[in-house]
């Protein structure tokens, strides 16, 4: 493997990363960076799933439907880094590499945030950069199936007897960053898909997220539930933080829809992002939005006639 690094940079870098498909890394990462940029942060995107592109598509889509609809959404300054399609590996990373590195350095200055969206998939720019997260976000759908990426457990008491290969990768990439600066990567595993309703399976999950929590030393979180309104957000767009209303939305908005919202605010409260003052000074000077986290959410307001 080539082995090289990125230079050092300002920015705050949240990396979205799980190896199995389909856990909502896309969904999660695209709430995480208008979610920041209504905090009045600058941030910057980066897709390095070139084939699948959920990420880059989403962002595509908001942009177009804030013209068509002539609507004032936030829209992050976005890359999409493709992958080597040669015969050599080590030139196929040297490419990957560069334009990898083209892109952190474009905004590293300039931006506060970087949100990575990272490939379902093993790969060298999936774990070139897991190695330079600050913030490591892992989306998790609530099922021990999913929970197989991080661990393995007893099929008769459901305890957790070992570690997975995802995991095994994740503290590999936490090494490298202590052995590059001395910091310690922030991981936080976000359980999705929920029930709404307790369940045997919901209580089993969480009880062997914190047992494996203890070893690999990262912390979980509630994220979304499953619910329709997150997939109806993807062809426009728009996220659970934007203004609820037919303008906005296409329809009248839904108390589901406020339920996403007060989800995305609470995920945001769990990640202890480093979000700047200065930053919500700014977002309170030139649109109404929520002053923190700790807002309560008004449903009357937000659900406008």
């Amino acid at each position: 493997m080539l082995v090289q690094t990125v230079n050092a940079r300002s920015a705050h870098v949240v990396v979205l990363g799980n190896e199995k498909g389909g856990s909502g890394k896309s969904t999660t990462a695209i709430h995480v960076a208008v979610a920041l940029m209504k905090a009045g942060q600058r941030v910057a995107t980066i897709d390095l799933d070139s084939r699948q592109k959920s990420f880059t598509h989403y962002i595509e889509n908001r942009r177009a439907w804030a013209q068509r609809a002539g609507l004032n959404l936030e829209v992050p300054t976005h890359y999409c880094v493709g992958r080597g399609d040669g015969l050599n590996i080590e030139e196929n990373e040297a490419v990957e590499f560069a334009g990898f590195a083209e892109a952190v350095t474009a905004v590293e200055q300039s931006h506060d945030f970087v949100v990575i969206d990272t490939p379902g998939s093993d790969s060298y720019l999936m774990r070139l950069a897991h190695s330079m997260a600050d913030t490591l976000i892992t989306p998790l759908n609530d099922s021990f199936v999913d929970f197989d990426v991080l661990g393995t457990v007893d099929p008769t008491n459901y305890t957790v007897t070992g570690e997975s290969h995802y995991s095994t990768m994740v503290r590999e990439a936490r090494r490298q960053r202590r052995m590059i600066d001395g910091k310690l990567t922030d991981w936080i595993v976000v359980r999705n898909r929920l029930s709404t309703l307790g369940s045997r399976n919901k209580k089993l999950v969480g009880d062997g997220l914190h047992q494996l929590s203890l070893r690999l030393g990262f912390r979980f979180t509630e994220g979304f539930a499953e619910r329709v309104v997150y997939r109806e957000f993807f062809p426009r767009g728009l996220t659970g933080l934007d203004r609820l209303d037919e303008d906005t939305l296409g329809t009248r908005p839904s108390m589901a829809h406020v339920t996403a919202q007060q989800e995305v605010m609470n995920l945001l409260t769990a990640l202890r992002l480093p979000i700047d003052e200065r930053g919500r000074r700014r977002a309170a000077a030139r649109t109404e939005w929520f002053a923190s986290a700790d807002t309560p959410l008004d449903v009357d307001e937000l659900l406008t006639d």
